[in-house]
């Protein structure tokens, strides 16, 4: 069965150009009418002016975002006191005796997951060099063979939320190993003579001042002793004598 023959193809019309209108394709359709007034309206300050409300609107935009974005680090940081919660929950006793440990630890590894869609991994610093944007120093331990500075233990886990740091973590760095103190060569103390010792220890005799002689003192005059008179006094100078006679009267 062979295809029966096909008439060849006669000239094709002439196209317009394209991006030039054709009677054609305006046939049905009214010019746009020019508004009054549009001749005498200045392009350039139009323009100008709907650059500065792009602006502003561009100004408020960004204003949006930043407070939704500290809206959400703030949820985030909630979250993450949550995961605080339940992981001391799962260090209960009590709650693990009672066998609610494992329910606890399936509600935070589904909470960890949800964070982790949303941008927010935790921090795996043991090992690695303490850096200050990272990390707050919470103590410190001696461990030999050990750089200082390096951290050994994570007391509360740091958080990363995409590029920026949701939380720093509080850890235990290596401290510097103290050197050995070095003991000071004995210096030889001289020994003092027991005798230097005791007389420094005796005290000197002290020597007496001759005192100068005292000079005699006038007694004071008894207020209350009478006068005796001359005659009285003659006779009490010689009471072993016989008394002379009186005179006789004349």
């Amino acid at each position: 069965m062979t295809d029966a023959p096909t008439a060849p193809a006669g000239p094709t019309a002439p196209t317009a150009p394209a991006g030039v209108p054709t009677a054609a394709l305006l046939d049905g359709h009214r010019p746009l009418e020019v508004p009054p007034g549009a001749e005498a309206v200045d392009l350039e300050a139009k323009f100008t002016q709907l650059l500065f409300r792009s602006s502003l609107l561009g100004n408020k935009l960004t204003e949006q975002k930043q407070q939704a974005r500290a809206e959400q680090r703030e949820l985030l940081g909630v979250l993450i006191e949550v995961d605080d919660a339940l992981t001391a929950l799962g260090l209960d006793r009590e709650l693990v005796a009672l066998g609610r440990g494992a329910g606890l630890e399936a509600t935070r590894r589904r909470l960890l997951g949800r964070l982790a869609k949303a941008g927010v991994r935790p921090m795996r610093l043991e090992g690695l060099a303490a850096d200050p944007a990272l990390t707050e120093i919470v103590g410190t331990e001696v461990r030999p063979g050990v750089a200082p500075e390096t951290v050994l233990q994570t007391v509360v886990t740091g958080f990363f939320w995409e590029q920026e740091v949701l939380r720093r973590a509080q850890v235990v760095v290596a401290a510097a190993e103290s050197a050995p103190e070095s003991v000071p060569e004995s210096v030889p103390v001289p020994v003092e003579d027991p005798r230097s010792a005791r007389i420094g220890l005796e005290e000197p005799e002290q020597r007496e001042e001759p005192k100068e002689p005292e000079q005699p003192t006038a007694a004071a005059p008894d207020p209350a002793a009478r006068p005796v008179p001359p005659r009285v006094r003659r006779h009490a100078k010689a009471p072993g004598r016989p008394a002379k006679r009186a005179k006789r009267k004349k």
